[in-house]
């Protein structure tokens, strides 16, 4: 049971280094690559942590071992690496990160003492996110703090991992194969919304623009809200309560088909990420 935690915090130290580094020297992308690449095999390979099935969705089960791993190694990256891209306004990925880790934290505790340690985890990051979020909420400059890529990355890798255990632990296996809740793979994918969403809203508008998928610009949600005249407070109240929302849709539709539950959480999340980009065609 406790296999899957062995190299959690070696992945910590690594991802902090490798942060602290970019932060300061400002490293290349296929340095910071490669440690998140590192990280995620430590936690796939050496501890197991990866998604085995997809309960059906896309007519898809039991995933085969290799499959398995390629496709959870990858998860790993793209969801640090899209946490990353969220953190542009104050408030915002450390909101998210409180609001997710309650939502996990709340799954864990109900599913029995077994997720125990998963459920501890959750008030952890809980914890720290709110100390962050007091500084870096301040008015006063000489105390105000930004979480930076030390932070994103750290926090991108613990809601990759704490959003494939979710999913894990709906998995029981005796004589055959149970699924304890057919949406499981849909239920993380809503909790983890918004930086998918996002990621894939700036791919598709470069893409549309004819420009290089990893060129920075600012056509993530949160600069389109600025855009609009909000606050950074104010915007990332919009962000969080549009999440909620699609939180308690999905919630809501759990027990329908896991593919129609996923088409429906991915054209609200999308309605939710072009709606301020539409507003501001329209204010202009």
């Amino acid at each position: 049971m406790f296999d899957r935690y062995k190299f959690l915090f070696a992945s910590f130290i690594i991802l902090f280094f490798v942060g602290i580094m970019d932060d300061i020297m400002v490293l290349r992308a296929y340095k910071k690559l490669l440690a998140q690449a590192l990280v995620s095999i430590l936690m796939v390979v050496g501890s197991d942590v990866r998604i085995r099935s997809i309960f059906g969705l896309f007519g898809v089960y039991e995933i085969n071992y290799y499959i398995s791993i390629a496709f959870s190694i990858l998860t790993f990256i793209i969801l640090i690496n899209a946490f990353n891209l969220i953190d542009g306004i104050d408030g915002l990925a450390g909101s998210y990160t409180i609001a997710t880790s309650i939502f996990f934290g709340i799954s864990f505790f109900r599913l029995g003492p077994a997720n125990d340690p998963l459920v501890i985890l959750c008030a952890i990051i809980i914890a720290a996110s709110l100390a962050f979020l007091f500084y870096n909420l301040s008015n006063k400059r000489n105390s105000k703090i930004f979480m930076g890529d030390t932070g994103s990355m750290i926090l991108g890798f613990l809601l990759a991992f704490t959003g494939i255990s979710f999913i894990e632990i709906f998995i029981q296996k005796r004589d055959e194969v149970f699924y304890h809740l057919q949406s499981a793979p849909v239920i993380a994918v809503a909790i983890l919304i918004l930086p998918i969403i996002d990621t894939l809203t700036v791919i598709i508008t470069r893409i549309y623009h004819g420009k290089s998928i990893l060129s920075p610009d600012k056509n993530h949600i949160h600069h389109k809200l600025l855009n609009l005249g909000l606050t950074h407070r104010r915007s990332t109240a919009y962000i969080i309560g549009y999440y909620l929302i699609i939180i308690a849709v999905a919630y809501s539709l759990r027990h329908i088909n896991v593919n129609y539950l996923l088409i429906i959480i991915l054209v609200i999340g999308f309605l939710g990420a072009y709606l301020p980009i539409f507003l501001l065609r329209f204010k202009n």
